[in-house]
């Protein structure tokens, strides 16, 4: 931002017209808590256009907010609609979130598996923004699942069955609802604020305990750079502690997919696997083992890192995860034998065809990016905010990067709704993979 200007009183006046408040921050100038919550209340009512949101989030994205500008949106925002509160249950509330990535299916093994250790997740998830794929489509890819129900009934369901992943509801963080729609059409999904303001409004509202930050680096992440990274973490931990929310970042790698699946049915089906211990992708296990431990250390549900991650290995290993996760898939309208009979509740694609190597070598890089919006094109994702998602396309066999192949070996499917959708995939897959002769050196998947 350029110098800051305090608003005088007569500025507050005028910035209460929506094009004045776009002005302000235009110019680089500091909005006080009355300016960002005509604003909020703009989201809420209509006031402002949806034009004049993306106007808005693009002079964010482009100028920036002070710390004190972040907080007073993330509680502006928290509190345009339900906050939430869990007075009478006898465990900690606790939850992850993920700034986003390509094939990432963590929330379901991760909420499951805190949950079968005495914690309680009320995870409420987004959809599909930009490239990323979005927690409550993969919900949807079941039939009958509603990602939607009452205040109510969520709060019912975590009590009876200890975790509940929902997507917004109209009356929690509504404000940011519409934000969040605007922001996925508009360039304005990377801009630090808004995931800042985006996220903790949501969770906030939500009435944790406890959250930890899954935060996404590499060419497949709304934050490609780890200085990136690691500003967005100071952000959301900084705002959120200073909101009285214990919460933890850690930074972890999106330079190739997460798991061997992208794509929301498939990605359910990796989460049966993963959850039965028919296949642990070592990344994706890493991963989730990383969030969890933390998620049961920071609420004392374990005493340390060795405690936690035996509890973890446990929870797995006696079928109790999975059991949780197929309750709450129960509670919320989904069949009753999801995890044994995964494809029985969702849709296959009309066409699955295998993608082979090009050339000789290691598989060396991945342009993540343009997987997941190679998945966003076969109808996996929106290039509009109403647009319909294809549950069944993506994904899957994807190997991972270090492997050394032979021209012509299989190195992932593509699910398509036709023939000619899946040989366009098949062509920007191959494209985004780069071979080396020699062994690759790779990001590490855990940064902090």
């Amino acid at each position: 931002m350029t110098d800051v200007q305090t608003l005088t009183s007569q500025t507050v006046a005028n910035s209460f017209l929506p094009q004045e408040i776009i002005k302000i921050k235009r110019d680089g100038n500091f909005l006080n808590e009355q300016a960002i919550q005509a604003f909020v209340q703009g989201l809420v009512d209509g006031g402002f256009s949806d034009s004049q949101v993306g106007a808005m989030a693009m002079a964010i994205f482009q100028q920036g907010m002070s710390v004190d500008e972040k907080v007073n949106l993330t509680l502006g925002m928290m509190n345009s609609g339900d906050v939430l509160n869990w007075q009478g249950f006898d465990g900690p509330i606790v939850d992850k979130h993920s700034t986003g990535g390509v094939g990432d299916k963590v929330s379901f093994m991760l909420a499951a598996i805190v949950c079968a250790c005495g914690g309680y997740v009320p995870m409420i998830s987004g959809r599909g923004l930009g490239h990323t794929g979005g927690t409550a489509d993969k919900l949807e890819s079941i039939a009958g699942f509603n990602v939607q129900p009452s205040i109510k009934e969520f709060k019912s369901i975590v009590k009876n069955v200890g975790m509940a992943i929902i997507s917004q509801t109209d009356n929690l963080a509504p404000a940011d609802k519409r934000l969040y729609g605007i922001r996925d059409v508009t360039a304005t999904v990377e801009s630090i604020p808004l995931i800042t303001a985006s996220i903790l409004s949501k969770k906030l509202a939500a009435g944790l305990d406890c959250l930890v930050m899954d935060v996404k680096v590499g060419n497949g992440a709304m934050m490609s750079s780890l200085e990136d990274a690691k500003a967005l973490a100071d952000s959301i931990t900084s705002v959120a502690n200073g909101a009285g929310v214990k919460t933890q970042a850690i930074i972890t790698d999106m330079n190739q997919v997460l798991g061997t699946s992208a794509g929301n049915a498939i990605e359910m089906y990796e989460t049966v696997k993963y959850l039965t211990g028919k296949q642990r992708e070592p990344r994706l296990h890493q991963v989730v083992q990383t969030l969890a431990k933390a998620m049961l250390v920071n609420t004392g549900l374990a005493t340390n890192d060795k405690d936690a991650l035996d509890k973890i290995d446990r929870v797995l290993k006696s079928g109790k995860a999975a059991e949780v996760f197929e309750r709450m898939i129960v509670a919320l309208g989904g069949p009753s034998d999801f995890i044994e009979n995964p494809w029985g509740a969702m849709t296959k694609a009309n066409v699955i065809s295998e993608i082979k190597a090009t050339e000789h070598g290691y598989l060396a890089q991945m342009d993540t990016r343009a997987v997941g919006m190679a998945v966003v094109g076969l109808g996996g994702g929106r290039t509009a905010p109403q647009q319909r998602v294809d549950h069944s396309v993506g994904f899957d066999r994807i190997l991972p990067l270090g492997v050394k192949v032979n021209r012509g070996e299989v190195i992932a499917r593509v699910h398509a709704s036709s023939a000619e959708a899946a040989e366009l995939a098949s062509q920007q897959f191959a494209q985004a993979i780069k071979y080396s002769d020699e062994t690759p050196e790779l990001s590490p998947v855990i940064y902090n």
